[in-house]
């Protein structure tokens, strides 16, 4: 009785081991001998379908994202990186794909070792529609995504990595792979490193000055006027949101008008006849600066005080009435009740704010298109990092510094905003909190 029982043990581990090593030496076939006839065909139609497509599109994406071209007359090297990602997209569809065959026919040959009985086809459809569908809804935002998102951030990672100038422009010429020499001359030529670091410092200068600006001054005046003793609440809410509701590039030429040296009502009617002073705003970057942060001070705290006026409306006056018996002060209600209430209902939206400024390239180049000129830079005196990004693409055509620059741009906001959104609560699983 037990040597039966032994040979039986032997004989289902034999075929879960067949199952499984026929499934990993060709899709489908672990299916077929499971029984799984109809999963058995899809598995085997998608590998052979990679497989007669291996020797056209994606073995010629691995070679064009390899040698970038041979001929400048036939190869564009730019469409060559893309058809390498795509086939580098196929790839790893099919590992994924080739990996769950493996397991599939793994389960289903112990499953079936221990006696369980395979379901009908109809059976069948119902629970693998029943599992499936919440994928099939995500698959094509997922597929939209990788096109749309992903494959022009994997370019323009590429193309960083490239020779990719206005000199060596496909199609007349080939690119050239050149690894890490654009990072290399970011960081040791002089005109190239003294730019970064002054258009960097002036990016994370001019994200935290008029971002913050913004949320203090939208946060003040919305306790301000949410206080029980003010009157005209709905007049003096839609009074601040007005800057909110006009378009912002309107706004920013007319400011620019505004702020004009020559002309500008700013100098001509209130400058001058008070100070008797005649100030630089277009000709002088500190000058500039300050202008261009109150600019967006003005623009960007009508949203915030927006919201803000929304969640103090939402804060229970049972609370403060609370506070005033247990005898605190109007600082103690403010920080221990009103900020904590604002910042947790805010807090995504307001790190938001802070990437966006990061990437506000309309003020920037509406205003002054990025000057005045610097010495000894390729960068104006108020360009942030997109807006030279822009400068380096369409007016000097250096791509490949410019991909570089986007890469160590993007890093920099999505490292911010991954630790930021970690550590705000309003980005935690309830009970987390």
């Amino acid at each position: 009785m037990s040597t039966t029982s032994a040979d039986d043990k032997k004989v289902k581990r034999k075929s879960v081991l067949i199952a499984t090593l026929l499934s990993v030496l060709f899709p489908g076939l672990g299916q077929f001998f499971n029984r799984r006839f109809i999963k058995g065909a899809i598995f085997f139609l998608f590998a052979a379908s990679f497989l007669i497509s291996l020797n056209g599109f994606i073995a010629q994406g691995f070679w064009g994202i390899v040698t970038l071209g041979t001929d400048p007359a036939i190869h564009d090297s730019r469409f060559l990186i893309i058809n390498g990602i795509l086939a580098i997209f196929l790839t790893i569809f099919y590992l994924f794909i080739y990996g769950w065959n493996i397991k599939d026919a793994h389960i289903d040959a112990e499953r079936l070792a221990k006696g369980w009985v395979i379901p009908s086809i109809r059976e069948s459809f119902h629970n693998s529609y029943d599992k499936a569908f919440p994928y099939f809804l995500v698959l094509p935002g997922f597929f939209m995504l990788l096109l749309t998102v992903v494959l022009p951030l994997l370019f323009l990672v590429f193309v960083g990595f490239t020779n990719y100038s206005r000199y060596n422009a496909p199609p007349r010429n080939l690119l050239d792979w050149v690894g890490f020499e654009n990072f290399l001359q970011l960081a040791t030529v002089p005109i190239w490193r003294e730019t970064f670091i002054s258009v960097l410092s002036w990016t994370l200068i001019w994200t935290f000055v008029a971002t913050t600006i913004q949320i203090v001054l939208a946060l003040f005046l919305a306790i301000i006027v949410n206080d029980h003793r003010v009157r005209f609440k709905k007049l003096i809410r839609t009074v601040f949101i007005l800057p909110w509701a006009v378009p912002g590039f309107v706004s920013i030429l007319i400011f620019s008008a505004l702020f004009h040296e020559s002309f500008g009502a700013i100098n001509r009617d209130v400058i001058q006849p008070i100070f008797g002073l005649n100030i630089p705003w277009m000709s002088d970057p500190n000058w500039t600066r300050t202008a261009i942060i109150m600019i967006q001070v003005w623009l960007g705290f009508p949203y915030v005080f927006a919201l803000f006026t929304g969640v103090l409306q939402s804060v229970s006056k049972d609370w403060y009435e609370a506070a005033d018996i247990d005898g605190a002060n109007a600082w103690q209600k403010f920080r221990q009740i009103t900020l904590p209430h604002v910042l947790f209902a805010t807090a995504p939206l307001l790190i938001m704010q802070y990437s966006f400024n990061f990437n506000n390239f309309n003020i920037i180049y509406l205003f002054n298109e990025g000057g005045p000129a610097v010495r000894g830079q390729n960068a104006g005196g108020t360009d942030i990092l997109i807006s030279w990004v822009y400068s380096l693409t369409f007016e000097n055509q250096q791509f490949g510094m410019a991909a570089v620059v986007s890469v160590i741009m993007g890093l920099f906001v999505a490292t911010f905003a991954f630790f930021q959104f970690r550590r705000s609560r309003s980005f935690k699983e309830e009970g987390q909190i």
